[in-house]
């Protein structure tokens, strides 16, 4: 018999599962508020219309759906079969009727819950791997949702920002866009500086660095590649004093 609660106990999975799920109610509204013929409508990521974000949306759920089942039952399943076979996915999706659409979602998103929640507080220790190859824990698939919930509602272009996403939702995305381009070495001489903390996301050690200066949110959304809103870039001299306000750089790619 399937439970009717979450079968883990852990506080801190628990409260990303709250975080998960408020973010996928926050799309929801975003998603609802749209006519059929809104769909239509360019969204925020280049060639990509509101159409392409919500079939994203809807399939992501299946294939996270996909990983939890592996955790669950110790049989490989993987998210996609390719990354070719996801973007063709997306591009089906994008020609399906307003309904089946909405449908998409609205069903996909009950799935991916109903695994979560039945998913025994062993099985989210178990080891699945994303489509990037990465080797991870079943709770890193809360995660894996969250931030596509969040981050794709505001590209579906309807009033939504970054204002709107939860302050611990926004620091963990800038601390995995700054690890990936350290990882990939493209953060060299560029220095992140949250309005009100110390500057310590970037190149760090760099001399004269480019100081990208504003509040969390739009931070994000820079670091993120959605726009340069809010947010300066200050040249710094070799004594640390500060230059004159430039032209805000492009961020470094994030995936």
């Amino acid at each position: 018999m399937v439970a009717r609660h979450d079968r883990t106990t852990d506080p801190e999975l628990l409260a990303a599962l709250l975080q998960a799920r408020r973010g996928t109610a926050f799309f929801a509204r975003k998603l609802n508020e749209l006519s059929d013929a809104d769909l239509d409508g360019a969204s925020l990521l280049p060639g990509w219309t509101r159409r392409h974000i919500t079939a994203h949306i809807g399939y992501n759920a299946r294939a996270i759906a996909r990983l939890v089942e592996w955790a669950g039952t110790g049989v490989e399943t993987p998210m996609y079969a390719s990354t070719s076979v996801r973007d063709h996915e997306i591009s089906f999706g994008a020609t399906l009727s307003p309904i089946a659409l909405r449908h998409l979602f609205d069903h996909s998103a009950v799935h991916l819950n109903v695994e979560w929640r039945d998913l025994p507080g062993d099985a989210w220790h178990h080891k699945v791997r994303t489509i990037q190859g990465r080797e991870v824990p079943a709770t890193e698939t809360v995660w894996m949702r969250t931030r596509e919930v969040w981050m794709h509602a505001v590209d579906l272009d309807n009033g939504a920002t970054f204002t709107d996403i939860p302050a611990p939702v926004l620091e963990r995305l800038l601390r995995d866009i700054t690890v990936a381009w350290k990882t990939r070495g493209t953060d060299t001489g560029l220095l992140i500086n949250v309005t009100g903390t110390d500057p310590t996301f970037g190149d760090t050690t760099a001399k004269n660095p480019t100081v990208i200066t504003g509040p969390l949110p739009a931070i994000v959304e820079w670091a993120a590649g959605r726009g340069t809103q809010g947010v300066t870039a200050t040249g710094v001299t070799a004594s640390g004093a500060a230059a004159t306000n430039g032209t805000v750089p492009a961020a470094p790619k994030w995936i």
